[in-house]
């Protein structure tokens, strides 16, 4: 991918923006975003060992309701995968933004946005993905708990192929979140979440990961004590 990188092909709605070598897909979205750019654009970054992309959105909701994106391309990930990877390959994704293949950390899915208020509306949200390719090192001994995507069984999944339904399969559930509500993407987030009933640490917060609220924040109890965790916690400076 050194030599050049692929034009990629996106469902209407949507647009395409290379970028190459040490840039930022997700710093670059966020810069166009300020700028004003149409939402729908998927800046991406293909290089030999780590596929990175992000997509800006103009949400009309308030920021509450709208980082209800993070776990939708959390979702559309597991979908694009899951459609190109074979079928033993396992993808669960934690609240915080981990992807996990066959149990493992796998890459991440990251946010940043006009504003950290969450009742103010956004004038865009920026969901960014990375995916490491290859291992660091070979045999993955520096760090067990991670791994990448062609260590998992999937050296045959395309990075350019992978970005694309990656962008598919999120827009097909931004508009059933749109048009059904949150119930449907709650239930298939719910269905790949890791670590649901198990202790978990977040935000310095130690307890139990009983679920989320409708607002996809994490509920965490701790003795008696249920703490609310909102998905704006995770908001990244852009």
């Amino acid at each position: 991918m050194s030599e050049a990188t692929p034009t990629l092909s996106f469902p209407p709605l949507m647009s395409g923006e290379a970028v190459t070598g040490p840039e930022d897909p997700f710093e670059t979205a966020c810069k166009r975003a300020v700028l004003g750019c149409d939402a729908g654009l998927v800046v991406y970054n293909l290089a030999h060992d780590t596929l990175r992309a992000a997509l800006v959105f103009a949400p009309e909701v308030p920021l509450s309701h709208a980082m209800a994106m993070l776990p939708t391309c959390g979702v559309g990930f597991q979908n694009a995968l899951g459609a190109l990877a074979p079928p033993e390959v396992a993808v669960h994704l934690d609240w915080g933004g981990a992807i996990r293949i066959n149990g493992a950390r796998c890459g991440r899915l990251r946010a940043a946005a006009s504003t950290s208020d969450p009742a103010e509306e956004p004038d865009w949200l920026v969901i960014g993905l990375e995916l490491p390719l290859w291992p660091k090192d070979e045999d993955g001994g520096a760090a067990p708990e991670d791994t990448a995507l062609y260590a998992e069984g999937c050296a045959d999944v395309e990075a350019p192929a992978l970005v694309e339904s990656w962008a598919r399969h999120c827009l097909h559930w931004i508009t059933r979140w749109e048009e059904d509500g949150s119930k449907p993407l709650h239930e298939e987030w719910r269905g790949l979440a890791h670590g649901i009933g198990e202790e978990t640490r977040q935000n310095d917060l130690s307890g139990t990961f009983l679920g989320i609220d409708e607002d996809f924040g994490m509920l965490l109890r701790d003795g008696d004590t249920t703490h609310l965790i909102p998905l704006t916690t995770l908001l990244e400076t852009p």
